[in-house]
């Protein structure tokens, strides 16, 4: 499945990693696509879209 997030503190090159970082190692499977521009992350994973959120969370950063 196809979740899509808005971070608002996502701002770098370090933050992109960090998100990446932190939904594979929960799911290496999965597929990350974060822009720091607009702060939004697309994840393609089979984990529920309440988990993503958790992860994120857990690693600085919270969806909007």
């Amino acid at each position: 499945m196809n979740h899509d997030f808005s971070i608002p503190n996502l701002s770098c090159g370090h933050c992109v990693r960090a998100v990446t970082e932190a939904v594979q190692a929960a799911d290496p499977a999965a597929e990350v696509q974060a822009d720091p521009a607009s702060k939004q992350v697309a994840v393609e994973s089979t984990l529920p879209r309440e988990a993503l959120a958790a992860l994120l969370a857990e690693a600085g950063y919270a969806p909007a």
